[in-house]
């Protein structure tokens, strides 16, 4: 797994690959299509930043690479990787509880805010990748 160089692609399973922690200064790509919905994406060292449709869905700092981001579901999924631990909050359903579970650990249930995020710490290596499920209860 790798940095994404062209920022945001559809994987062939229909999943998206964003996202680029090396870039010193702040690239965004608007207006990506995929599966009926417009895509933003924001990345950088710092924040990596993911909308669909206008609304929140993906955030992480410092910055990240994530690959095979779906939603089948009641699941979301994706690999993420970084230079470091990285606190990443993903856009769910308000005011529900989810499993969490980071390289098959399970990290117990969270809570979602009235804004329907939830957000989790995950320890990673630099350049490290960790696979992250989060699934309603």
């Amino acid at each position: 797994m790798a940095i994404v160089k062209d920022l945001l692609h559809k994987e062939q399973d229909g999943s998206l690959s964003f996202g680029d922690y090396t870039l010193p200064e702040k690239k965004k790509l608007a207006d990506f299509e995929c599966n009926g919905a417009l895509y933003k994406v924001k990345t950088y060292k710092d924040i990596t930043k993911l909308e669909r449709d206008g609304e929140f869905v993906y955030e992480s700092t410092p910055g990240s690479a994530v690959n095979s981001f779906k939603v089948d579901g009641d699941l979301v999924s994706f690999f993420v990787e970084g230079l470091g631990d990285t606190q990443v909050t993903v856009g769910v359903e308000p005011d529900s509880e989810y499993s969490v579970s980071v390289d098959g650990e399970d990290l117990g249930v969270i809570k979602t805010n009235l804004g329907g995020k939830l957000t989790v710490g995950i320890e990673m290596d630099k350049d490290s990748k960790k696979e992250v499920k989060i699934k309603k209860c």
